[in-house]
């Protein structure tokens, strides 16, 4: 029998939830490195440039905040992405200490070809999937994200 045919036998949660977070890393994983070996971006950085797009100018601390990172994880990747000249530091007028962080042009640019990177490996791996069972996926992932949450649904 192959590893993921289904049977009658009930997986404890726990065994599930194991298998998915090894098939999340690997998928993670495996995301990250096309990203970078095509685009030269790591997702880390992808995601605070996206961060950055969808929110405008942000505080190095809010964008630690909107990202749930450590400041410093985030103040290295800035430094790392304003090097490249992909986002854009200044002073706060009313707080020296504290930077504000806007993705340029460049940034922008190097965002679009790093999404379309991560999309090839996702459309990949789950273009796999007949269409029913994509859906089900979706459902069975909203059900556990609203279980995350706490919401309740009627």
């Amino acid at each position: 029998m192959e590893p993921h045919e289904s049977t009658t036998a009930v997986s404890a949660p726990e065994q599930v939830g194991l298998s998915f977070l090894t098939l999340a890393y690997s998928l993670r994983e495996q995301v990250d490195q096309h990203m970078l070996t095509t685009t030269g971006l790591s997702l880390s950085r992808t995601k605070v440039l996206q961060a950055l797009a969808d929110h405008g100018v942000l505080h190095q601390a809010e964008l630690a905040a909107t990202l749930g990172q450590a400041p410093r994880s985030v103040t290295q990747i800035v430094e790392g992405l304003a090097r490249l000249g992909m986002v854009a530091r200044s002073g706060d007028p009313e707080d020296r200490r504290r930077k504000t962080v806007s993705i340029t042009d460049i940034g922008r640019t190097a965002l679009r070809a790093a999404e379309e990177a991560g999309t090839h490996v996702l459309r990949q791996y789950f273009g796999r999937l007949e269409p029913q069972q994509l859906a089900l996926l979706d459902t069975l992932l909203a059900h556990l994200d609203i279980a995350r949450t706490g919401s309740k649904t009627g």
